[in-house]
């Protein structure tokens, strides 16, 4: 009973501390000093650097998604309707998750061990002492960057994804490229876009949130960076899906689905 009372009092208090850091920067990201060269930088190392890997994740989902479907289709004689429901699937749920859990794994852990290093060599101590304000510099930037980059490359991975999805059609059959497009689009409407669209954002802000509030509260030396990695993309993984289920059942609830 006492061992989960503590595991009760120790989860409560990171929710709170990591409600703080989020408020903190809620608060802080539009006030002066504004640092647009670090911003850009992570722009290109978060956004940039993070495509190649998505795009292959998002390829070969597109392609086994729909090799894997094709038999069952077949089954019930509706093998045409496969770019149809493959791209909503990938639109509204499949590529917006699944990008975003390949980001968690790649920038959580990578800002999660950057802060935490700098925080157990005192770097973050140093950059106080010579006036910069490291609150600003290392964790705004970096959650602008997450926030506001993966979107992006969301979308960027759904139409890799979808370009999977034809050449899966294509292996077993024949299907113009414009008629493969066609059918995706007039299928979509705006409640399977605008949704997806708006919950990477929060995606984005939970993986650069928790990710620097781990590096940046780092302790114990070279085992508390490695912990800070590894903690950035379990807990940013399970607010992914977190965020995700809200988000389904707000947009259920507003008549998008």
């Amino acid at each position: 009973m006492a061992n989960f009372i503590q595991i009760y009092s120790r989860f409560f208090d990171e929710v709170g501390r990591t409600s703080d850091f989020a408020w903190k920067f809620i608060t802080s990201w539009w006030k002066p000093r504004y640092e647009w060269s670090e911003l850009i930088k992570q722009f290109f190392i978060i956004g940039y650097k993070s495509l190649p890997l998505v795009g292959m994740t998002a390829f070969i989902m597109g392609l086994v998604l729909t090799m894997q479907l094709r038999p069952s289709m077949v089954h019930y004689g509706v093998e045409s309707q496969i770019p149809m429901i493959v791209g909503i699937a990938i639109i509204r749920e499949v590529g917006p998750v699944l990008t975003a859990l390949i980001f968690a794994g790649k920038i959580g852990s990578s800002i999660g061990a950057e802060l935490g290093s700098m925080k157990v060599t005192e770097q973050i101590d140093a950059m106080e002492v010579s006036g910069t304000n490291p609150f600003k510099y290392l964790v705004v930037t970096r959650v602008m960057a997450t926030t506001l980059m993966l979107p992006v490359l969301v979308i960027l991975g759904d139409a890799i994804s979808l370009y999977g999805c034809y050449l899966g059609v294509n292996i077993n059959g024949v299907t113009s490229f414009r008629s493969f497009w066609t059918q995706i689009f007039d299928s979509l409407v705006f409640s399977d876009v605008i949704p997806a669209f708006i919950k990477s954002f929060f995606f984005g802000f939970a993986v650069g949130i928790v990710g620097c509030f781990k590096g940046y509260h780092s302790n114990k030396g070279t085992e508390g960076v490695g912990k800070s990695a590894n903690s950035s993309v379990v807990i940013s993984s399970l607010l992914i899906f977190i965020i995700d289920l809200l988000a389904v059942q707000i947009t259920d609830a507003i008549g998008f689905n």
